[in-house]
């Protein structure tokens, strides 16, 4: 009995310990994706910087 719980555990953990290391392929893709999404955050902004402009300049009409 004794035994089949270590293993459980011990199981339990080698995977733990395996499954939470980033390979570094894994990490680029990461900072691939937090670039792009930075990326697309920078392009909103200016947009909505270009309709504030816009719609400041309609104003002034």
């Amino acid at each position: 009995m004794k035994k089949s719980i270590f293993m459980l555990v011990a199981a339990g953990l080698f995977t733990f310990a395996f499954a939470s290391c980033d390979s570094p392929a894994e990490n680029r893709a990461e900072e691939n994706a937090e670039q792009m999404e930075d990326n697309a955050e920078d392009a909103a902004d200016n947009m909505e910087d270009a309709a504030e402009d816009t719609a400041d300049t309609t104003e002034v009409m």
